[in-house]
C-alpha cells in the first residue's frame, strides 16, 4: 500500500513541492499502521488457518509460533516502506544504503549467536529480524528529523489525516498489484507442500526461489531508480526524458536476467550443490533451471515496468 507514495512523492520532488512530502509520508504512515493492526489478527491465527488448509500439524504449529513472533514486523514494515519511499524521491539513497549497510553488519554476527550459540531456533532468529527492521527505521527517523531533508520535513502534521479516503484508493490499487505478484510466488511453496514428496519439492523451491529473488533485487533496485526518476521528470512537465529513463531501465533489467539465467544454465550441474547435500533435491533443481532461468529474464522486466508511475 506505501507504494502509492512513490507517485506521490516523486511527483511532488519534481514539482517542487517540497512541503507535500512530509504530509504524503506521515498519511502513508497512518494508513499503513492501521493495516497492520488488522494484519496482526492472520499473524496470531496463522496456525489453525495454515492447519485448515491441509498443512501438517508440525508446519503450522512452528508457522504459528514464529508469525506471532513476526507480528512486531509489521509495524516496522509500514514505518519503513513509506520512509524508504519519503528518502527515494529525494534521491537520498547513500544515507539509505549506508543504514541498510549497518543493519546487514550488526544482523549477521548476531543472527550467528543466537542461532548458533544460543540455540533460540525459530523465535531467536523472529527477534534478530525484528530487531534488524527496527534498527532500520530508528535510524532512518533519526536521520529525517535532524532536519537533513530541509523544507521535505516540516514536522508533524494535522494535513496527514486529510482526504485520507484518496489516499487509500490509490494504497489499495498499488497493494492489489503488490500482492499478486508475491502471493503467486508464495502459493507455490504453499501448493508444494501438498505433493507426494513434499519435503523434496519444497526444498527444491526454495532454492530457486531464493535465487529468484536475489536476482529479482536488481530489478527492484532498478524498479526504485526508474521510478523516483520518472515521477520527478512527470512532476518537472519533461515527459520525453520520463519515457527515455523506463526504456534505458527495461534493457539493463533485461540484459542482467539474460546474463545471470545463462550463467545459471551454463553451471546447472554444479551450482544446486552449495545449498544442499541431498541427492533427491539436486535433481529436482537441474531439472527446475531452464524454467528458473526463463523466470529470472521475465521477472527482471516486470518490477521495472510496475515501477512506472502513473499520472
Amino acid at each position: 500500500m506505501g507504494s502509492a507514495l512513490e507517485t506521490l512523492c516523486g511527483q511532488a520532488f519534481g514539482a517542487g513541492k517540497l512541503s507535500m512530502l512530509g504530509v504524503y509520508l506521515q498519511r502513508s504512515w497512518v494508513i499503513l499502521n492501521v493495516t497492520a493492526l488488522i494484519l496482526t489478527l492472520l499473524y496470531i491465527f496463522a496456525a489453525p488457518i495454515l492447519a485448515s488448509i491441509g498443512q501438517t500439524p508440525a508446519i503450522s504449529s512452528a508457522a504459528g509460533v514464529f508469525s506471532i513472533y513476526m507480528i512486531p514486523q509489521i509495524f516496522a514494515y509500514a514505518v519503513n516502506f513509506p520512509t524508504a519511499k519519503f528518502l527515494q524521491s529525494q534521491s537520498k539513497i547513500m544515507v539509505m544504503a549506508a543504514i541498510s549497510a549497518a543493519a546487514l553488519a550488526l544482523h549477521v554476527p548476531i543472527t550467528w549467536f543466537v542461532m548458533a550459540k544460543l540455540k533460540w531456533g525459530m523465535a531467536g532468529l523472529a527477534v534478530v529480524l525484528n530487531g534488524s527492521w527496527w534498527f532500520i527505521d530508528v535510524a532512518q527517523l533519526v536521520y529525517i528529523f535532524s532536519g537533513t531533508c530541509g523544507e521535505a520535513w516540516s514536522g508533524l502534521s494535522w494535513e496527514a489525516f486529510h482526504n485520507l479516503w484518496g489516499f487509500v484508493r490509490l494504497s489499495l490499487a498499488s497493494a492489489v498489484m503488490l500482492c499478486l505478484e508475491v502471493w503467486y510466488f508464495m502459493a507455490i511453496i504453499l501448493f508444494a507442500g501438498y505433493l507426494k514428496n513434499a519435503e523434496v519439492s519444497v526444498a527444491a523451491l526454495s532454492i530457486c526461489m531464493n535465487i529468484l529473488g536475489w536476482t529479482a533485487m536488481v530489478a527492484i533496485g532498478m524498479n526504485t531508480s526508474v521510478s523516483v526518476r520518472v515521477s520527478n521528470e512527470l512532476g518537472a512537465n519533461h515527459p520525453r526524458t520520463a519515457k527515455f529513463s523506463l526504456v534505458v531501465a527495461v534493457i539493463t533489467s533485461t540484459l542482467i536476467g539474460v546474463i545471470v539465467s545463462t550463467v545459471l544454465l551454463i553451471f546447472r550441474n554444479h551450482y544446486p550443490s552449495l545449498f544442499v547435500g541431498d541427492e533427491e533435491v539436486i535433481i529436482l533443481v537441474k531439472e527446475l533451471t531452464p524454467i528458473l532461468a526463463l523466470s529470472i529474464v521475465i521477472n527482471n522486466v516486470q518490477p521495472v515496468l510496475s515501477g512506472n508511475p502513473s499520472n
